[in-house]
């Protein structure tokens, strides 16, 4: 990693940090195409591992708001996820992971952004796990179909429960990665160079995420999200 691309993805994942812990969606339909971008071979072990002190302080700073019935079933179908995400994570060339994260970006994205809203039900909480344990394990990118389950939740419940369930599905995401040898040195070094813009852009969101305008902002990841991913595609 030059100097340049070390200060360009440490503004950038400082950035969607931030963006993540005022919202709670952002930071890996954000960093997941600019990985892509950069080097797809990071893809998902480093976009995993900068997401577990985010999310793990997101979800302790309003541990009180949790859904823990809800983040039950989301992980249960995770679980299960995670091994039919591993299978295509292991099927897939650099190159078409880098189409597949195109794609499930623009996919995700597309579906937080035009569906109707429906209750976080547990037959809905069970299959939102199940594809976002396919998708986060393969690609690093599982925001928008938990935002959508609790799109009209207050915002202390929809950050706090999607960061516990990211918190929880990365580790297991990451421990089956492990066992397949898919975790390497390079992305671990990339991971722990890139901590500290993590960590201060997590930190800052403390201090206005109760006065960020909420829909708007996210409405902005979401078209933002759209347009990396499709310009990922478009990269030849």
């Amino acid at each position: 990693m030059t100097i340049s691309t070390f200060l360009a993805l440490s503004l950038l994942a400082g950035g969607s940090a931030f963006v993540q812990g005022a919202v709670g969606i952002g930071f890996a339909l954000i960093m997941a195409p600019i990985f892509g971008f950069f080097d797809a071979s990071y893809l998902p072990v480093t976009l995993l591992i900068l997401m577990l002190p985010l999310n793990f302080l997101v979800a302790w700073r309003e541990r009180v708001s949790i859904d823990l019935r809800g983040a039950g079933w989301i992980t249960f179908g995770r679980f299960f996820g995670t091994f039919l995400g591993m299978a295509v994570l292991i099927a897939l060339s650099v190159r078409q992971l880098e189409i597949a994260v195109g794609l499930l970006t623009i996919l995700a994205a597309g579906v937080a952004l035009l569906s109707p809203p429906f209750a976080p039900r547990p037959s809905a909480s069970l299959g939102v796990g199940l594809f976002t344990g396919v998708t986060e394990t393969a690609t690093g990118i599982g925001g928008p179909p938990l935002a959508l389950l609790y799109q009209h939740a207050p915002g202390p419940v929809l950050r706090s429960t999607v960061a516990t369930c990211f918190l929880v599905g990365e580790l297991i995401s990451l421990a089956v990665l492990i066992v397949a040898g898919k975790v390497g040195q390079t992305q671990l070094m990339a991971a722990l160079s890139l901590m500290p813009a993590v960590l201060i852009g997590s930190l800052l969101s403390r201090h206005t995420h109760s006065r960020i305008n909420g829909p708007a902002l996210r409405m902005a990841v979401l078209i933002f999200s759209i347009v990396s991913g499709a310009a990922l595609i478009l990269k030849g």
